[in-house]
């Protein structure tokens, strides 16, 4: 659990640390595909992970703890951008933290109401992160769930209820 307190530290230094007074263009489209696709591969990796760890169930609550908020910050920094970009995207201005609040509150489903999308880009980026929010929440609990039974399948397999190689391991060291 340190571990992903950690690795949610460290992203979240570097969603505020990050110099992000650049205009919006392609670079920035790209980058977003990009942040993704680092985030598909890191859940990628988490699940291999998962399936081999001694202790799957451990490693899966981990792994959500670590991945979840990457996907988070790719969201905000979207958002942050956007309301630099075009001022009347939101119905208010957005700070790194109001755009962070933003993502949270719409990947909560709790929809406050205070800050809203205005214009259909910022509308269109709010829709594909909820997609991607049923998706993180539905698909990857799946995925983490399938890693989990597999890694304790595996560990079940080599292991006896003591801890113990089971027998068909310790012939194969021999």
């Amino acid at each position: 659990m340190l571990r992903a307190l950690l690795t949610t530290t460290v992203l979240v230094s570097i969603y505020y640390l990050l110099p992000l007074d650049r205009r919006i263009g392609a670079g920035t489209a790209v980058g977003i595909a990009i942040g993704l696709l680092v985030f598909t591969i890191v859940v990628s990796i988490q699940v291999w992970q998962i399936a081999h760890s001694n202790h799957p169930r451990l490693r899966a609550v981990e792994s959500v703890a670590a991945s979840l908020p990457l996907f988070l910050l790719i969201f905000a920094t979207t958002y942050f951008l956007l309301a630099r970009e075009e001022v009347a995207a939101f119905t208010e201005p957005l700070t790194r933290t109001d755009a962070l609040y933003f993502t949270i509150t719409v990947f909560s489903t709790v929809g406050f109401g205070d800050i809203a999308p205005r214009t259909e880009t910022a509308r269109i980026i709010t829709i594909i992160q909820m997609m991607g929010d049923l998706i993180a929440v539905g698909l990857i609990a799946k995925i983490f769930v399938g890693a989990i039974t597999a890694g304790l399948q595996r560990r079940s397999v080599t292991t006896e209820p003591d801890g113990r190689p089971s027998r068909s391991e310790a012939s194969k060291s021999r």
